[in-house]
């Protein structure tokens, strides 16, 4: 098949799967996944090369911009140091057990090699599990969580990932350098965000009457913006994040109900066919990898990749409920009338439990995974790059697959209502 071809047989299969998994009551990621797996082994199929800074610039604006701008800002700030707990601390202890794990258990590993993986594997995804778990009746303050956390925590794994794949090529690690470039690339991006949304706000004050033009810059500016970002060399995810948070706040300031509704439709579709179009993609990109792995080590490296999906679940999961205990000394300890710490801020058993088994990994550790060199500076093959890459993609599906189809039943048990 042509590439065109091959795009618009994948945009038919995934408008006619979202039909099919409402009525199949499947979870539409992991129906999608295990189509796009299914359609992968297809003889007469070729392959879909995949490029990483394709997938940055094409898919990341949009869903980040949409998904800040939709996030309930009352929840984000209460919320807020949960948030910044899950997408930054747990990434880079995420990346630490994941790189030790593998170090002992995975045979030519070494360590800067173990840390590459790890770092692939840090961020979860939010486009994943909020699909997942939409209909499901979870508060909006464990959605604004997971989405939170997967907004700010791509950027903490971009730079993991950075250092350990400069260190592997042989570059000496120095955690002060890292830790001034991270606070840089943080730093740069909100500024970045905070002018780009000062820019597109003045333009919209000029041109709001014209519904067509406003909605056009709209749809333009988060991909500029990261553009923008990634040339200055700081993080285009955090400033597309901070840009959908200005505009969110902007837009219900000035914007008639009816502009706002009809940029809301269009953005609508356009996440749609975007977060369709990842999910298969994943499932699409096995059969070529597992091309590239010896028969007789494919069992083991699937068992590599089960446990590393444990390890992750579980330092997630330790992580999750320190906070939670965290939250609730603070709280008893704050004086009532000067309390920094808020009720509503506090997490419970039930919904921690929900927020550590939705840490699904997605399309950002696939392209990122995609994204790793071939080659050294003095021309060698990147030592275990396979390896890497197949244990990475067989970790995206099981933790899609996996603790997505076990998700609804584990909020159905633990009886959780939507707030009121």
């Amino acid at each position: 098949m042509e590439n065109y071809t091959i795009v618009l047989f994948i945009l038919t299969i995934v408008i006619g799967l979202s039909a099919f998994a409402d009525k199949a009551k499947l979870p539409y990621p992991i129906l999608l996944v295990i189509v796009g797996v299914a359609i992968g082994f297809i003889p007469s199929m070729s392959e879909i090369e995949i490029n990483p800074e394709i997938i940055f610039l094409i898919f990341l604006p949009p869903l980040l911009y949409d998904a800040s701008f939709n996030i309930s800002p009352k929840h984000f700030r209460t919320n807020l140091s949960t948030i910044s707990t899950l997408a930054i601390p747990l990434v880079f202890l995420t990346t630490f057990w994941i790189a030790v794990v593998s170090h002992y258990m995975i045979p030519g590993m070494t360590w800067p090699l173990s840390f590459v993986l790890g770092a692939i594997l840090s961020a979860t995804d939010a486009v994943a599990a909020v699909n997942i778990t939409k209909g499901l009746g979870i508060p909006e303050k464990t959605i604004t969580i997971l989405e939170g956390e997967s907004l700010i925590n791509d950027a903490s794994a971009l730079v993991a990932y950075r250092f350990a794949v400069a260190t592997a090529m042989g570059s000496a690690f120095i955690i002060w350098k890292a830790t001034l470039q991270f606070v840089i690339l943080l730093g740069g991006g909100f500024l970045v965000g905070f002018v780009m949304g000062k820019i597109l706000a003045f333009i919209l004050t000029k041109v709001r009457k014209n519904t067509n033009v406003t909605v056009s810059f709209m749809l333009l500016m988060p991909f500029v913006t990261y553009l923008v970002a990634e040339h200055l060399h700081v993080s285009g995810v955090i400033a597309v994040v901070f840009l959908g948070l200005a505009i969110a706040r902007f837009s219900k300031k000035i914007f008639p109900e009816s502009l706002r509704n009809n940029s809301k439709s269009l953005w609508d579709v356009i996440i749609f066919i975007l977060n369709g179009l990842i999910f298969i993609l994943i499932g699409l990109n096995f059969r070529y990898i597992l091309k590239d792995i010896d028969d007789n080590m494919i069992l083991p490296y699937i068992g590599y990749a089960a446990i590393i999906t444990i390890v992750a679940l579980l330092t997630r999961m330790v992580r999750v409920f320190f906070q939670k205990i965290n939250l609730q000394k603070a709280f008893q300890k704050n004086d009532r009338k000067r309390r920094k710490i808020s009720e509503h801020a506090l997490l419970d058993s039930k919904n921690s439990f929900i927020i550590s088994w939705s840490g699904m990994r997605g399309i950002v550790s696939l392209a990122i995974a995609l994204g790793l060199p071939k080659f050294l500076e003095d021309g060698t093959p990147f030592p275990e790059r396979n390896t890497i890459l197949f244990i990475s993609v067989a970790v995206v599906l099981l933790t899609i697959v996996g603790q997505g189809l076990t998700l609804p039943w584990i909020v159905k048990k633990l009886g959780v209502q939507e707030e009121k």
